[in-house]
């Protein structure tokens, strides 16, 4: 009887992988697709282009996490587990791709990523690329934890959480850029990848309030909006303070804005030093909540 037991258990386990694997494949396809004008093999070994292995690693990790994302959660028996695997996942990678073009457009609308990343090849840049796949990877996962029952339900509020979830880390990220006492862009562009950490840190900490939001199982969408709008006013409001406690704690006699962009080696250290300001607030305040 434990045997049977445990036999089909590992059989069910060995199915979620294997189904698991070829969503992983199918992303890779997906991604090797849409970026049909890349040379992948080329940038990853011929021309050791670190700012392209940055942003193809966070791709994978992104897509990895809405992976996890269509396999944890309740059961509905093996088969109908499999059927969802697929269908979520299969609807991830769609809109992983398409969160990369509203990444380009909206969040760092005055240049182009991939120009960046492939002719300048922009470390800083491509910190920034990976970290958005990862945080579109975070809010896919918010989503299909907290999906409806019923697969139509369940489609319909994935698709309306991931857009809204983009929605708002847009708005964020606006935001961040206003209180700035630099120019981020301008910064981006100088190949100043201090500044890419720490705005990737800063994208993080959205990413991670905002999973946090839609990872409650959905009830109705007046108390989904409500939850996330006052989980994103704690968001813009902790990104200022936190970039303060790093300045006078973390980071006690100097300033991070003079580390980060007024000297002619901007400080990799400051940069990450910002970044996990932002990142470790987040993930406190996502355990309190």
């Amino acid at each position: 009887m434990d045997t049977a037991f445990d036999f089909t258990t590992y059989f069910y386990s060995a199915g979620y992988v294997l189904s698991g694997l070829l969503i992983f494949v199918l992303g890779k396809l997906a991604y090797k697709f849409t970026h049909s004008k890349i040379n992948i093999q080329n940038e990853l070994v011929e021309k050791d282009n670190f700012a392209f292995i940055l942003s193809y690693i966070g791709y994978f990790i992104g897509l990895l996490i809405t992976i996890g994302g269509s396999i944890i959660g309740e059961s509905y028996g093996f088969w109908i587990d499999i059927e969802h695997i697929f269908i979520y996942g299969t609807l991830s990678i769609l809109l992983l791709q398409i969160s990369n073009f509203i990444a380009n457009k909206l969040i760092l609308p005055k240049f182009d990523l991939k120009k960046e990343i492939i002719i300048d090849q922009n470390e800083g840049t491509g910190i920034i690329e990976a970290i958005i796949y990862v945080v579109n990877g975070l809010i896919l996962y918010g989503a299909l934890v907290g999906e409806s029952e019923t697969l139509t339900e369940g489609i319909l509020t994935f698709v309306i959480y991931w857009a809204i979830g983009n929605i708002m880390l847009v708005l964020t990220s606006k935001i961040y850029g206003w209180w700035l006492d630099y120019n981020i862009h301008e910064q981006i562009e100088k190949d100043n990848v201090a500044a890419g950490i720490a705005f990737g840190g800063a994208l993080l900490a959205i990413g991670i309030i905002i999973m946090n939001a839609l990872i409650a199982p959905f009830e109705d969408w007046t108390t989904t909006i409500i939850d996330i709008s006052i989980q994103m006013v704690l968001a813009t409001i902790l990104l200022p303070i936190m970039r303060f406690f790093a300045d006078t704690i973390l980071l006690p006699g100097q300033k991070l804005t003079d580390e980060i962009v007024h000297q002619e080696k901007p400080n990799l250290g400051a940069g990450l030093v910002e970044a996990f300001a932002y990142a470790g607030s987040a993930v406190l305040i996502s355990w309190c909540l």
